[in-house]
């Protein structure tokens, strides 16, 4: 008798925040470590040692952090971000990252990629703007970006990896994202 696999949906998570105890990092680990069957979530290292992106550099000779992130990018079946938001707008590592993964131009490795975008920041405005942005960045670089997957925290001092509100609302992005169906 043979059984066929379970299909596996991989997430590509770019974390906007380098620092290691950042809030954002430890939702991206919790999803991670609490994904759904059949979901593999994967977070991208390295977004801290990408050079800047620069047309000089992205030829033949791509730098090798580039290669990596475009490749598990490439190979992912949807592009989760999960950021803070830095003097009103995202992160500038998450701009490089979706930068590199733009190129080539219309046929990069975060095209017609399901994207969303999640979020804990002490700003009064709850990373609004850092995602908005976010998602503008990415649709620009032609992933298919879920504008209704918004999840923002505005509170730090609120647990929001332990309020079973806060993280429900973080899972049920995750589960959107990943059901997500391109339109036919």
């Amino acid at each position: 008798m043979t059984t066929a696999a379970t299909p596996r949906t991989r997430v590509a998570v770019l974390v906007g925040s380098l620092r290691t105890e950042s809030v954002n990092r430890r939702i991206a680990e919790s999803l991670r470590d609490q994904a759904p069957e059949g979901v593999e979530i994967d977070i991208i290292d390295g977004l801290g040692a990408l050079p800047f992106y620069n047309e000089d550099i992205d030829g033949d000779d791509v730098p090798a952090t580039a290669a990596q992130l475009r490749e598990s990018v490439a190979g992912a079946d949807r592009v989760l971000a999960v950021t803070p938001e830095y003097n009103g707008t995202m992160p500038a590592v998450l701009n490089n990252a979706i930068d590199w993964l733009s190129r080539p131009y219309g046929q990069g490795a975060i095209a017609g990629k399901p994207f969303a975008v999640v979020g804990a920041t002490p700003t009064p405005y709850g990373g609004k703007w850092a995602h908005d942005d976010t998602r503008r960045s990415a649709g620009i670089a032609g992933a298919v970006v879920l504008d209704e997957v918004i999840v923002s925290q505005t509170t730090i001092d609120t647990d929001v990896l332990g309020d079973p509100e806060v993280f429900g609302r973080l899972q049920d992005a995750l589960s959107a994202l990943v059901d997500h169906r391109p339109a036919a």
